[in-house]
């Protein structure tokens, strides 16, 4: 509880900052949709959102460097509420995009100050329980954010109006807060062939993660809206997939911590194909089966980040932790940039189910690849912990590599 107490403030802003951008990716699709946006156009509102989070991930830590913590969180969280304020004063999908590159600038920059004061402030004794309530709060505003849409009107400025005071709120609680900000973390080199060099399967599956989660979140409720779907039925479509992922988080790490990594993660790749095709039938389903497939899907897909993350870890050294975790970050803003625009160009050229096709494309590349690299390498001799990694900073590597190498030691 005092651990609890310590931090509340941080998890307040958390909770806030989720909410506010959380919510705007969902509203964009069910906005543009009101305001005859190209499928195509959508899809890249999803994707400039990706391209503003890779610009926050390497540039937040030098930003933190210059004028602190406490001023980079300001800084940040005002690019957000001015990129969600902004959209109902310009109503051009070019514009908009401009607008979520500053959106997702904001995540990235505020989970960034946010995980730095985090690490500073743990120790090894109280590290493990910080992150499990870290992954709570954030896993359950996250799904909070979903279900706000249902009770947003879509094209509104009043809709907009009230994520921009979400997001402006998520300032008080950080910045009034007592803790005395820490040192600032050195900015982690940003290595890509260190991913490819410890684990190509690991990268592989890192790009299929992207694949599937910005694409469902980015585009699925423009998938929704064309399977008819109404409004609170889109909301709760997007968040009973990240309620699977959560659910599936600790049976998943269980497997993948006493058998080959590999193989949960073909298993994993199988039951997604078999998801996709079952959430490309949803035209054929009630609400509840919509719902039950999207669970269905989140369970199967979520974790994949997390156990290609654990199999890199296996074959990295302990002091190239931080800068692995910010280079399988990398791969994913490279797959989450990439999936929005394809998802919604194969839906406006194909139809709703092509979506879930090209998801199961990639995850039956992923199995393929797999099976080649069992032949080509063996099992890790050294096995770090299971860790449910959160893609949200470069610096999260901080705050989970040292519980990735206690954790393995003591097997």
């Amino acid at each position: 509880m005092r651990l609890l107490i310590s931090f509340a403030a941080l998890f307040l802003s958390v909770v806030l900052l989720q909410l506010s951008t959380g919510g705007v990716g969902p509203l964009d699709a069910l906005s543009g949709l009101a305001l005859d946006f190209t499928t195509a156009q959508i899809g890249l509102l999803g994707s400039a959102h990706f391209v503003g989070f890779f610009i926050g991930c390497w540039f937040a830590p030098r930003l933190m460097g210059t004028i602190g913590h406490s001023r980079a969180f300001a800084a940040f969280t005002s690019a957000g509420a001015i990129g969600l304020l902004a959209h109902m004063l310009v109503i051009d999908p070019y514009a908009w995009a401009l607008m979520r590159v500053a959106s997702g600038l904001c995540v990235a920059g505020c989970y960034t100050v946010i995980e730095a004061w985090l690490q500073a402030k743990v120790t090894n004794e109280t590290r493990g329980r910080a992150m499990g309530i870290y992954r709570v709060v954030d896993m359950g505003a996250s799904l909070a954010a979903q279900l706000l849409i249902s009770v947003l009107a879509p094209a509104s400025y009043v809709s907009y109006n009230l994520l921009a005071l979400l997001c402006c709120a998520a300032l008080l609680p950080l910045t009034l807060s007592r803790l005395r900000e820490p040192e600032t973390p050195d900015a982690p080199r940003l290595r890509p062939m260190l991913l490819i060099a410890c684990s190509p399967l690991a990268a592989a599956g890192v790009l299929v993660a992207a694949l599937s989660s910005a694409s469902f979140r980015m585009v699925g409720p423009l998938y929704g809206q064309q399977v008819g779907l109404a409004v609170d039925q889109i909301a709760g479509f997007l968040a009973v997939f990240v309620l699977g992922g959560a659910v599936a988080q600790y049976p998943v790490g269980w497997l993948a911590d006493r058998y080959d990594r590999r193989w949960v993660l073909i298993g994993l790749s199988i039951a997604a194909i078999l998801s996709s095709v079952a959430t490309a039938m949803t035209e054929n389903l009630d609400t509840f089966g919509i719902l039950m497939t999207a669970f269905f899907f989140g369970m199967t897909t979520f974790p994949i980040y997390s156990v290609s993350a654990a199999h890199a870890h296996d074959f990295a050294e302990a002091h190239e932790r931080v800068e692995l975790s910010a280079a399988l970050m990398f791969f994913f803003a490279v797959g989450a940039i990439a999936a929005p625009l394809m998802a919604s160009t194969l839906i406006e050229a194909y139809g709703p189910p092509a979506m879930f096709v090209m998801i199961a494309a990639g995850h039956a590349l992923l199995v393929v690849f797999g099976l080649v690299r069992m032949r080509a390498r063996p099992v890790a001799e050294r096995r770090t912990a299971y860790v449910w990694s959160p893609r949200t900073s470069f610096l999260i590597g901080r705050l989970t590599g040292r519980s990735r190498d206690k954790d393995g030691n003591e097997r």
